[in-house]
């Protein structure tokens, strides 16, 4: 079932022109020229319930301006969004009982309170029945392991230990859908771990739809299985994970250890078929084209005593990097 629909959805920003010096200056007080710029350009797509979403894009490319259209904090300037059937800006009190949101930048906790008081707040302003407030506050306390930080003021808490009571925090009421920007910025890389597979469980458990947009793509690779491509307002890619690996991945990189050769013509001959990254005495790491990797690793093992392989393609951001560049 769609529960989140967009179609042709934008969203503009109106500036004026300029000029330097006094005397243009006070000219634009009369004259002025408009400038309009896009933020979002009439992108249109639909999420499934359950699915698990990278929204991705460089700095300024609109991601963070969506989550927010869809989130009922900015009201778009053109085309239209549905999401669990609201229209998130128009219907926004009833609207937000279904949502969670994670802000990484922006904290919803109070910073002289334990996190436990923020809990009880919210079980107040959603009206959470006792029992279920309780089931689901010792589920996610025992998920994220923060039994023992609950009662500590906020202040003295680390990141990664706040971060984890957001997501308690933002999660209280049960969510349909869950929003995270940027929510593991500056998080070390242990809290990083519990808080992905707690998505997991949570997604898992639940059905609870996830949409992340950040900059980190260890974080969409572990979490996500589709990724949205958002630059200068428009989407150039929208599938998934793996197919935007097949379809942009041209290499693949052999590390290998070795401890003597057989047929120095014929492993020298493989070798110039790639290109070769790192090489110390008994060990090479080499790129081939993705396509001739099979024939090349065939081919090594027939020409030299292998004791270690090691397969890999580009990182995810590499991959990334490289559709920003050709834009499509």
């Amino acid at each position: 079932m769609t529960i989140i629909q967009t179609q042709k959805l934008e969203r503009t920003y109106t500036s004026y022109k300029r000029g330097h010096g006094l005397k243009e200056a006070f000219a634009s007080l009369f004259n002025r020229e408009v400038i309009f710029s896009y933020a979002v350009k009439r992108i249109s797509f639909g999420i499934e319930e359950g699915e698990m979403v990278g929204f991705v894009g460089p700095n300024g490319a609109g991601k963070s301006t969506t989550i927010k259209m869809l989130t009922g904090i900015l009201r778009p300037t053109g085309g239209e969004a549905t999401v669990l059937g609201f229209r998130p800006w128009k219907d926004r009190k009833k609207y937000v009982e279904n949502i969670g949101v994670v802000f990484g930048q922006k904290s919803q906790l109070w910073w002289d309170l334990p996190p436990i008081d923020a809990f009880y707040l919210m079980k107040d302003v959603y009206q959470i029945p006792e029992k279920e407030f309780k089931k689901r506050l010792d589920e996610m306390v025992k998920m994220l392991r923060v039994e023992d930080i609950m009662h500590k003021p906020t202040r003295d808490l680390s990141l990664g230990e706040r971060m984890k009571c957001e997501f308690v925090m933002a999660l209280l009421h049960n969510p349909k859908i869950l929003f995270l920007d940027e929510p593991t910025i500056g998080v070390d890389a242990l809290a990083k771990e519990e808080i992905r597979d707690f998505l997991h469980r949570i997604n898992q458990e639940y059905k609870t739809t996830i949409i992340l947009t950040t900059h980190d793509m260890d974080d969409i690779e572990e979490v996500c299985e589709r990724i949205i491509i958002i630059d200068k307002g428009s989407i150039i890619y929208d599938g998934s994970l793996a197919a935007v690996k097949r379809q942009y991945t041209k290499t693949k990189t052999v590390d290998f250890e070795f401890t003597t050769i057989k047929n120095k013509a014929a492993f020298e001959k493989t070798l110039k078929t790639g290109k070769t990254i790192e090489q110390r005495k008994n060990y090479r790491s080499v790129e081939f084209p993705r396509n001739e990797a099979p024939k090349a690793v065939k081919s090594l093992m027939a020409s030299c005593e292998i004791v270690d392989l090691l397969i890999h393609e580009p990182a995810l951001e590499t991959i990334i990097k490289e559709i920003y560049r050709e834009g499509k």
